[in-house]
């Protein structure tokens, strides 16, 4: 979908809005003039940053709501500061970052047998709750599919058979790249 000089512009782009964020607590500004037209689109994306092969913070969009080299500074952002499940990010652990980007597919209301682990993400809705795991996850950690679908239930807050009774699946795709 996107060339490989496009990743990494919007890899680089990413660590630039972590560092931003990181050492002078701000939201970094791009003007769209400078950017390639295919990232103005509108797109749901996340940002992933791993420390040491660790989770260390993970934030996106999963509708499109922003231009996509727009949704990559502001997912880069939030994963620096406000990804509730960690401190925020410190200066002296940037250089140890690797930045990781999934852009995603939009969302397809789907049923448990249409979803195939290492193809698709899940998110699984009941009521407010809403949980959301990346394509990539159950191959990290070789879960099958039901397994899967109840990682996704506890992630929203819901009992890990949610998927089985009252919730509501929705899956995507996503082009998943990352730095060396």
């Amino acid at each position: 979908m996107f060339s490989t000089e496009q990743h990494n512009y919007l890899l680089a782009l990413a660590r630039e809005a972590v560092c931003a964020a990181v050492r002078q607590g701000r939201q970094l500004v791009r003007e769209a003039d400078g950017v390639d037209a295919g990232l103005r689109e509108p797109l749901g994306a996340f940002v992933t940053l791993t420390k040491h092969g660790e989770l260390r913070g993970c934030i996106g969009y999963t509708e499109p709501l922003f231009p996509l080299y727009e949704t990559i500074i502001r997912g880069g952002t939030a994963a620096a500061l406000q990804d509730p499940r960690f401190s925020p990010v410190a200066p002296h652990e940037l250089d140890d970052l690797r930045m990781e980007i999934s852009v995603l597919s939009p969302l397809r209301r789907a049923t448990p047998d249409e979803v195939i682990v290492g193809t698709h993400g899940l998110v699984v809705e009941q009521g407010r709750a809403r949980g959301l795991l990346l394509p990539q996850v159950p191959l990290e950690w070789g879960w099958q599919r039901d397994e899967f679908l109840a990682h996704t239930c506890r992630k929203a807050g819901l009992a890990l058979d949610a998927w089985q009774r009252t919730a509501t699946l929705y899956t995507f795709t996503a082009e998943v790249f990352s730095e060396e």
